[in-house]
């Protein structure tokens, strides 16, 4: 078989199978287009989730007359001219092959008109470009794709349901959406209006953009993120720890406005999140990395969905710190653990059920649920124990302030502390409060085990050193070679960490200490997680990781049980720990440690002015 030139019509074709995996592929690339060209309001109309018919209109600059069947063929962009451009790339696009691509695989109409110009100019292409012929049109471009697919039968089965392909475009638009707040996006499907976000301008609006895409109970759950250093710049939205999703349905990454997929950027958000977070769960971001151009290659994905750093090590470490301190930093009264909305709706549902569930059908009587067991306490007085535990016999400046009218009007913020004060204990296991805004609930063992896990933590790195232990039999490991040259270059990081790990033949290794308290863990798989990541990453925090999971089981037994009472000045020394330490929304086991029910919710609950 003779080697040949292929034809341009099959060139694109194999380019598109690059770029257009399915109609939002589509999208995906006019939408950059209009952006690239400085929309503001651009127009996303779909037709059978837009294997029938996709069209874009913005108000960008539009295409000059000249240069429309440089448009449409491969390799053509008004983007980048040389090398150092490609290098310092800023548009969303650059390699002028989405519209040739395009093209290639369905029936396409370009409708364009640039500033000043008195008409605007059409061209379609079908196995060819045709001639413009002149057309009405604003300022600003339209491009009409038909059929997509219809050359390409093989290709047009592998599509889904019409509404899993607009499910794949509304996730494409949001996250452009939440990229571009200046910009107006519609969205309309088979003639009917799917959303609008409006252009806002003003920071102050921007949760009204964040509350169309990800839900208004993200808004309340959110706190605003912002540091800057060397060369770097992370700002956006991370949602509160206690508001993780069973999947990573709402992580929103970019860089440099691009939204991408980055397996350091996803290490480095896992480790920050890793000690307030339990397994299974995710958490939710809107975050911007901002950074010289030159820094980062976003030509090494054919949809552009990824990139490449320079110094991945400096991108992840801060990442991983500004998330970390952020989260360590974030105390009662910052606007966080607010209920939230439809909570008390919730409320209502919950508490029919139960009614329901306490009365007998058959006869309609009335019977009480039956009060939980105590729980057998070792410590012959727990309340002495707790009174011990946080050195009551020390002053403390504020105790018991049962006797402050809370609600007056003399009252000022400021002289209420954010977890207010305690009012009284519920069957051993919540603690009420009241501040300005309302009621407080507290879990109290959730609470006192995330304050004796961060003392303990403190206590332990405190000590300056870490304490070893000699294996009793020595644990050989079969490793790679590359592997085992980690372990050779990294013994002195090894030592560090409290562990003799050395090499002991060309594919093996060998473990004679440990840190002392993970003795009884599975060290094997430790070290071998250990030097995967710093294959991987050139870090790991592995050993942080096991010795916080030791610290938190001994946390958790350590804490107050069910059905311990408590003094109200033993629950108010609980409540001000609470606003001092980090973390304190949440246990180890990442579920919330209290709640905040506003007046308003309040009186929501009990039908007040309705």
């Amino acid at each position: 078989m003779h080697i040949h030139q292929l034809s341009d019509q099959l060139i694109n074709q194999i380019a598109a199978g690059e770029v257009i995996e399915r109609p939002s592929s589509v999208v995906k690339e006019l939408v950059e287009n209009s952006l690239d060209a400085g929309a503001s309001e651009i127009v996303i109309d779909l037709a059978q989730g837009g294997t029938s018919r996709i069209r874009v209109r913005d108000n960008g600059c539009g295409i000059a007359q000249e240069d429309i069947p440089l448009a449409l063929s491969r390799h053509a962009t008004s983007k980048i001219q040389t090398l150092d451009d490609l290098e310092s790339v800023a548009s969303l696009g650059f390699r002028g092959e989405a519209l040739s691509s395009i093209a290639s695989v369905s029936r396409l109409t370009l409708s364009t008109c640039v500033a000043g110009a008195s008409q605007g100019w059409q061209v379609s292409y079908d196995a060819g470009v045709s001639d413009e012929q002149p057309v009405a049109h604003p300022q600003g471009s339209t491009l009409d794709v038909r059929d997509l697919f219809f050359n390409v039968p093989a290709r047009r089965k592998f599509l889904r349901a019409e509404k899993t392909e607009l499910k794949h475009i509304e996730t494409l638009l949001k996250r452009m959406g939440l990229s571009y707040f200046d910009v107006d996006f519609k969205l309309t499907h088979n003639g009917k209006p799917v959303y609008h976000w409006r252009a806002v301008d003003k920071a102050s609006e921007y949760p009204a953009r964040l509350q169309s895409v990800c839900g208004q109970a993200f808004v309340e759950n959110a706190f605003i993120i912002e540091r800057e250093s060397a060369g770097l710049k992370l700002h956006g939205w991370v949602a509160q720890p206690t508001f993780s999703r069973s999947q990573a349905d709402m992580q929103y990454f970019y860089v440099n406005g691009r939204a991408v997929r980055d397996k350091v950027v996803a290490h480095a958000v896992r480790q920050a999140f890793g000690d307030v977070l339990y397994h299974g769960r995710h958490p939710a971001f809107v975050l911007f990395l901002e950074l010289d151009p030159t820094t980062v290659d976003v030509n090494v994905h054919p949809a552009k969905a990824e990139v490449r750093f320079r110094d991945s090590r400096l991108v992840h470490d801060f990442i991983y710190q500004t998330l970390h301190r952020a989260i360590a930093e974030l105390r009662p009264g910052d606007g966080s653990t607010t209920a939230p909305s439809g909570f008390v709706d919730k409320l209502h549902t919950a508490a029919t059920r139960v009614e329901a569930d306490r009365t007998d059908r058959s006869t309609g009587e009335y019977h009480a649920n039956p009060r939980q067991n105590a729980i057998a306490l070792e410590l012959n007085d727990a309340t002495a124990a707790y009174r011990k535990l946080y050195g009551f016999d020390r002053p403390s400046p504020v105790t018991d302030r049962g006797d402050l009218d809370i609600s007056s009007p003399d009252i000022s913020a400021s002289e209420v502390p954010p977890l207010g004060f305690a009012l009284a204990q519920l069957h051993g296991l919540f603690v009420l409060a009241q501040n300005k805004e309302g009621l407080i609930i507290v879990d109290t063992h959730a609470a006192h085990e995330r304050i004796t896990y961060e003392r303990m933590k403190t206590a332990y790195e405190q000590e300056g050193r870490i304490l070893q232990q000699p294996l009793l039999v020595p644990v050989t490991l079969h490793v790679s070679e590359r592997e085992v040259q980690i372990v050779e270059e990294g013994k002195v990081t090894f030592e560090t960490m409290g562990f003799e790990v050395s090499p002991s033949g060309p594919e093996s290794i060998i473990i004679r200490q440990i840190p002392a308290i993970l003795q009884g863990a599975d060290v094997a798989s430790l070290i071998r997680d250990i030097v995967s990541d710093f294959l991987t990453h050139g870090r790991s925090n592995r050993l942080e990781t096991a010795v916080n999971e030791m610290l938190a089981s001994m946390a958790c037994y350590g804490s107050v049980r069910a059905n311990r009472k408590l003094a109200i000045a033993e629950m108010n020394a609980l409540l001000r720990d609470m606003e001092t330490t980090e973390r304190s929304g949440q246990c180890n086991h990442g579920r919330p440690t209290w709640v905040q029910l506003s007046i308003a919710q309040l009186d929501q609950l009990f039908l007040r002015g309705q």
